[in-house]
């Protein structure tokens, strides 16, 4: 019994619930969904280029920032000092992990110098990643605050219709986004969608089962942030959300050494990035509280 619109102990149903949404309201769902699905294409590509630990904070702390603050704008909830403090933490997490990229990929391209392998004499380093990163980061900020503004007004969806349009969207935009990644990849030749059909089963299974976990937390997300007079409103809820990306920064780090090789300095830049980027949670967490 989380919300009248979606379990129906008031008599709306799932596909009352759908019936009777406006069509504004299931637009901003659709579009939250193509939104989503572009960011995370582009979350891939940074993956690819500049691995999980620079991709995740980088990219999904910016969006944290965005859509923190548009959903505090739609729907304001929870103490602005320590929700605005927090955020302010994590930008600063943000550029010091962005530092501490730069300086691996710095002495990387020195080395390559040294040895002879440098096609120039002067060290250069490429921001593809950052780019990437910083390009996800502003999209996934801005469908979260889509979502809110289709569960809004009489005419609006409750979480789980919402959840419907909006993998609506993704699952349409989906053939138009992997045309053009497909033809012009950020990595590597270009590639067939009948390449798809050459995975084995196991990747194939890994990929449903992660689209399974990401789908179940979504929901569970935007459950939350719908309950009836919460305590933790849409901006908390998004932010509390993005907390996997500390996890995502640790596998990338501990799991896949991603940072292998790195001097003292840029190690220390890394500890600072997950102690600041934990700080800014923390104050974002406990921000509904006061």
């Amino acid at each position: 019994m989380l919300h009248r619109r979606s379990l129906g102990f008031d008599g709306f149903l799932f596909t009352d619930d759908l019936m009777r949404a406006g069509k504004r309201n299931i637009a901003y769902g659709v579009a939250a969904g193509v939104i989503f699905n572009l960011a995370n294409m582009m979350l891939v590509a940074a993956i690819a280029v500049a691995g999980m630990s620079v991709a995740f904070p980088v990219g999904i702390g910016l969006a944290l920032v965005v859509g923190v603050i548009w959903n505090y704008v739609i729907k304001p909830q929870g103490n602005p000092t320590l929700l605005f403090s927090g955020v302010a933490i994590v930008v600063a997490a943000i550029v010091v992990d962005a530092l501490a990229y730069r300086s691996l990929a710095l002495a990387k391209a020195k080395q390559e110098i040294k040895a002879g392998r440098g096609k120039s004499t002067i060290p250069k380093v490429s921001w593809k990643g950052i780019i990437l990163s910083i390009g996800c980061g502003l999209l996934m900020g801005a469908f979260y605050p889509l979502v809110e503004l289709g569960k809004q007004g009489d005419a609006g969806l409750g979480p789980y219709a919402i959840a419907f349009v909006f993998a609506v969207g993704i699952f349409a935009s989906t053939f138009v986004f992997n045309l053009f990644f497909m033809n012009l990849p950020v990595q590597g030749p270009p590639v067939e969608i009948l390449d798809y059909f050459k995975g084995s089963l196991k990747q194939h299974t890994l990929g449903l089962l992660g689209g399974a976990i990401w789908a179940t937390g979504t929901i569970s997300n935007f459950v939350v942030a719908s309950a009836p007079n919460p305590k933790v409103g849409p901006a908390i809820s998004y932010a509390l959300g993005q907390g996997a990306t500390l996890i995502s920064a640790l596998w990338g780090l501990l799991v896949w050494k991603e940072f292998r090789g790195a001097d003292g300095s840029v190690k220390i830049q890394l500890a600072l990035m997950l102690l600041l980027f934990a700080t800014g949670l923390t104050l974002i967490s406990i921000a509904p509280l006061y």
